[in-house]
């Protein structure tokens, strides 16, 4: 466990040895230098031996109270503390991403004071039990062979009961102790039965896949799969909808809504299981390549796509922990740009992008990437000075020689192709690349199915669809007379004017009979 900073008075000696040793170490000066900001603290003793590793909000006033005093009331907080000879520290972004690397470095280093330290013994675990109907427990120790499904540790125990209340609304299991194993029923379920809070498995009333669906769905939600959940209640929501079952379809639209707005509010909950060795090897060496202050937890990466010259669209793709994380992607049409311009295009969505988070207090990554060269990257970094985000890293990859651009330096980085800093560069650049090929071949699609007379103005997909169900096609509505067009409701003797002029049709005088 971390050692508690409780203290003793110490004696005037005692202060006065301390203060040589601070001075004779120069640990007083590195402490006064560390950052007012999230992020983990190394203590070395003489040998270099890492001998502690602990994580904080404010990292100079945690380093501070080790060395303000030593008359501490812990004999092994005192003999830390005499043990230290070198500090050393990673910034991170968060307390969250701060506990994730403290946890990495621990494994790493096993610490001889940390060396019990145990994630589950501070932060707390989702229990899912292995029951016929599960149900869900807050835990802080994990507890092998039960069988029970543990997600987690959770980061943010605030975060985690906002989920947990997205549950309780969406997704409610039985809270009860009662274990049907045996066959033996409940004569009636309790009141949450009533509310719509508890399927009845008490009572014999629930029926089975059901809730085993119930729980498939929690399940994701809990591992940060967002994604994926509203993939299927999209797929209940349409065959409700089929089905004339409105009030079921209302029902999981709200529920997808509601996954949307908290999957935005928050980057990580959980401390993810799939940071294996090599992405957390990939992320450590990333920032090492490319002098980043932070471990690159959250990076973006951007891209501009043409259509045939014409329609252009940007595109953002999040990458957590290493990992794509689909939900926050985002797609941008280019407004401002005339032709192409991939240089003001990238300047108009990284512009779009930032200055949106700015307003709403939004995440912003350790790295920013931009498919492209020299160029884009000067047009990025111009912009997020702009908006006095210039501290926020920021690189381009160009793809053939797969050479990395960054700000105020001539020459590009060639890393190695085996490199897993490159590798990982390599597959944000891919996704965000297929996104917005994946964007432009979607508005082609709409653009196809699109007719011709939504290009006249004032006439919607309303009057459009009422034109093409009188007339059949837009090849015959061009042949007709305005009187025969103004006839269909809605459109009106100066709308079918249009309509001719637009079509090439023949257009009647207003004289003419």
């Amino acid at each position: 466990m971390r050692p508690a900073i409780a203290c003793r008075r110490q004696s005037p000696l005692e202060e006065a040895e301390r203060e040589m040793d601070l001075e004779k170490t120069g640990i007083e000066k590195k402490v006064a230098s560390l950052p007012l900001r999230p992020g983990v603290y190394l203590f070395l003793d003489e040998k270099r031996n890492v001998i502690y590793v602990g994580k904080a909000k404010s990292l100079r006033k945690r380093v501070q109270s080790y060395f303000r005093h030593g008359g501490f009331a812990s004999p092994r907080l005192r003999k830390l503390v005499s043990s230290i000879r070198d500090i050393s520290f990673i910034r991170t972004e968060t307390e969250a991403e701060a506990l994730i690397t403290e946890a990495r470095l621990i494994k790493q280093y096993q610490p001889f004071f940390n060396i019990d330290l145990k994630m589950g013994e501070r932060y707390p675990y989702v229990k899912i039990t292995n029951e016929p109907f599960p149900r869900i427990v807050i835990t802080r120790h994990r507890e092998e062979g039960d069988g029970a499904d543990y997600i987690g540790p959770f980061v943010s125990a605030g975060e985690l009961r906002q989920m947990l209340r997205l549950v309780e609304r969406f997704f409610p299991l039985r809270i009860c102790r009662t274990d049907s194993r045996d066959g033996k029923w409940a004569a009636r379920p309790c009141v949450r039965y009533d509310l719509g809070r508890c399927l009845g498995p008490c009572a014999g009333l629930a029926d089975p896949s059901e809730y085993r669906e119930r729980v498939a769905d929690i399940v994701l939600l809990l591992r940060g799969q967002s994604a994926s959940l509203v993939g299927r209640l999209r797929e209940r929501m349409d065959k409700a909808s089929a089905s004339l079952d409105f009030e079921t379809a209302g029902r999981l639209r709200d529920t997808i809504r509601a996954i949307w707005r908290l999957s935005r509010r928050h980057v990580s909950l959980v401390f993810s299981d799939p940071l294996d060795g090599r992405t957390w090897k990939s992320l450590t060496k990333l920032q090492e390549e490319l002098s980043l202050p932070d471990l690159p937890w959250r990076i973006e990466g951007f891209d501009v796509s043409h259509f045939a010259g014409g329609e252009a669209y940007g595109v953002c793709v999040v990458f957590e922990q290493g990992l794509p994380n689909p939900s926050l992607y985002r797609r941008y049409k280019i407004r401002t740009v005339e032709g192409v311009d991939d240089f003001r295009s990238m300047a108009e969505i990284l512009e779009r992008r930032y200055k949106r988070l700015l307003d709403e207090s939004g995440v912003f990554p350790q790295l920013i990437l931009i498919d492209g060269g020299r160029g884009q990257l000067s047009f990025a970094v111009d912009v997020l000075k702009s908006l006095g985000l210039a501290d926020i890293p920021v690189a381009a990859i160009a793809e053939r020689e797969e050479l990395i651009f960054v700000p105020d330096r001539e020459e590009p980085i060639a890393l190695p192709r085996e490199s897993e800093a490159l590798m990982l560069l390599q597959r944000v650049r891919d996704e965000s690349h297929r996104f917005a090929l994946a964007a432009n071949r979607r508005a082609g699609r709409k653009r196809m199915s699109r007719s011709s007379l939504e290009d006249v103005p004032g006439i919607g997909k309303i009057l459009a669809s009422r034109l093409l169900s009188r007339f059949g096609s837009v090849a015959r509505i061009s042949t007709l007379a305005p009187e025969e067009i103004a006839s269909v409701r809605g459109v009106g003797a100066e709308a079918a004017k249009r309509i001719i002029h637009h079509l090439g049709g023949r257009e009647s005088d207003d004289g003419d009979e």
